[in-house]
């Protein structure tokens, strides 16, 4: 595949990968169908998943990052690639006004606390 190819398909990809992200996390969907399939997974942790356009864009990602990527080992990076194109997109198209919060010291972090890094 021609290299401009590629980075249409990247280009597409991401756009793509944010456009199913943001459904699926931020709107109603047709005919409320997004809206009650998040309030039928409730506070669990599917329901969890589909507050956090993040966390959520990390999976919208995998068949995206399949179809893109020109070899399957570069699969891996242009998963990663994608869902980080996805989140930058929602950052610039997001509300103005939202400000990253510090994290504390001590704070639990989605992965591990900090008492369990070191």
């Amino acid at each position: 595949m021609a290299r401009s190819g590629v980075g249409v398909r990247f280009v597409l990809g991401s756009l793509a990968t944010w456009r199913v992200t943001h459904l699926l996390a931020e709107e109603d969907g047709p005919w409320d169908v997004v809206v009650r399939a998040r309030a039928q997974l409730g506070d669990g942790q599917l329901g969890a998943l589909m507050d956090c356009f993040y966390c959520l864009s990390m999976w919208v990602a995998i068949p995206v990052a399949i179809g893109v990527a020109p070899r399957r080992r570069d699969a891996p990076l242009t998963w990663l690639a994608l869902s980080g194109a996805a989140c930058l997109l929602e950052r610039v198209t997001g509300p103005a006004d939202v400000v990253a919060e510090p994290v504390e010291r001590g704070a639990v972090h989605v992965l591990r606390s900090e008492a369990q890094v070191g």
